[in-house]
């Protein structure tokens, strides 16, 4: 049962391995992926509040930025050409900024995902070690015991 227990975590570490590799090498496709999927999200964004519409407000609202790479994505929607800026592009809580670009952010959200992103990896690449050398020592003592109950080391009670 040991070796079983043990096998299994060998299996769930490489599972991990791989995928930690596969993250790695397409990390830029992961990058442009989020930037195509932001940049169609801007272009069916609307004010009824589907989901993708208010991801991108609270995106905008918490990182105080407006468009994707600047504010003046927003001028090729459908949104801009019928009501102006979003509401959640405002530098001010209250305002309405209708085609006014002093009153919204000028920088666009994209980088500043990324550079989250990027700034919370070093985090989760530390977790990510730990969990997997818990599981390594977790291996070798499971092996350890197995070999020693084989061996008879351990009196039977």
């Amino acid at each position: 049962m040991l070796k079983l227990y043990a096998m299994f975590l060998i299996l769930i570490f490489l599972v991990e391995l791989v995928a930690a590799i596969v993250g790695f090498i397409f990390r830029h496709e992961i990058k442009n992926s989020f930037k195509n999927n932001y940049e169609k999200a801007l272009k069916q964004y609307n004010s009824t509040g589907d989901y993708r519409s208010e991801a991108v407000d609270k995106i905008q609202n918490m990182l105080h930025c407006c468009g994707v790479t600047d504010y003046r994505n927003w001028e090729d929607t459908n949104y801009y050409s019928e009501a102006g800026f979003p509401k959640s592009c405002c530098k001010l809580e209250d305002c309405s900024p209708q085609r006014d670009a002093d009153k919204i952010n000028h920088e666009g959200c994209f980088l500043k995902v990324m550079a989250i992103i990027e700034s919370e990896m070093g985090v989760v690449a530390g977790i990510s070690f730990g969990v997997a050398c818990f599981q390594l020592i977790g291996i070798f003592l499971a092996y350890c015991l197995s070999h020693a109950i084989t061996n008879n080391q351990y009196e039977i009670v």
